[in-house]
């Protein structure tokens, strides 16, 4: 009898045992397993972060380098002519790139890319593309708080936001007016004195252009007494 408490004793001690162990031993499968996942998730972090300045870093040199390759095919005597006048500069496709090149050290290159959109919405045929490209361009350029909102004096957004539902090929055309005038008499003078100008005028290697703050020393609302005018753009 003695002899037989004394098994069931033992054998309970052994299954606590048992169970103290598997206990002891999983959780530390679970701790080793967390242990492992972090690291896993670190070295995950650390591979996506050099990724990205890997692709920044080439993304920045190939542009870059692409604007280098296509300005310098500009002659000296072709970007001359582009200080001639606002107009001349804007109807040369390399005018064009040279000048919103120019714009994005400024951050203001929604202007630039504002008066585009205009024009190639004026080249709309059907009413479905004259509604959807009008919704676009409001939603992007005009409304309050548009990512690439441009600065409008509040009578012209006024009309232009009571007429977009039911939008004509000239809805944009007072916009278009007053930001080709805020850029003619601000940012076209100052990129006149750019390095990105100077250099294709005098036929110099481009250089990586000098970003700076955003100059607000004009506004539309000094043009408010400016008539429209749709013919300068052609």
């Amino acid at each position: 009898m003695e002899t037989l408490v004394f098994f069931s004793q033992l054998s309970m001690c052994e299954s606590k045992e048992k169970t103290f162990f598997e206990l002891m031993h999983g959780s530390g499968k679970e701790e080793r397993s967390k242990e492992e996942k972090l690291r896993a998730k670190e070295k995950k972090n650390r591979l996506s972060l050099l990724l990205l300045k890997h692709e920044f870093h080439e993304d920045t040199h190939s542009s870059t380098s692409g604007h280098l390759t296509k300005d310098t095919r500009v002659s000296p005597e072709e970007a001359v002519k582009w200080g001639e006048s606002f107009d001349k500069l804007l109807s040369h496709k390399d005018g064009l790139k040279a000048f919103t090149r120019f714009l994005k050290t400024e951050f203001s290159e929604e202007n630039i890319e504002f008066w585009i959109a205009c024009e190639d919405f004026k080249k709309s045929k059907e009413p479905q593309q004259i509604i959807h490209k009008a919704k676009v361009i409001y939603e992007k350029f005009i409304q309050n708080d548009a990512p690439q909102e441009v600065n409008l004096d509040f009578h012209t957004k006024e009309i232009i936001t009571k007429t977009i539902a039911q939008p004509t090929l000239h809805s944009f055309d007072a916009a278009q007016s007053r930001v080709y005038q805020l850029m003619e008499q601000d940012s076209y003078t100052r990129f006149l004195k750019s390095d990105i100008y100077l250099d294709l005028a005098e036929g110099r290697p481009q250089r990586p252009p000098n970003i700076r703050r955003r100059s607000r020393s004009f506004t539309c609302n000094e043009f408010q007494d400016i008539k429209s005018d749709v013919a300068v753009w052609f």
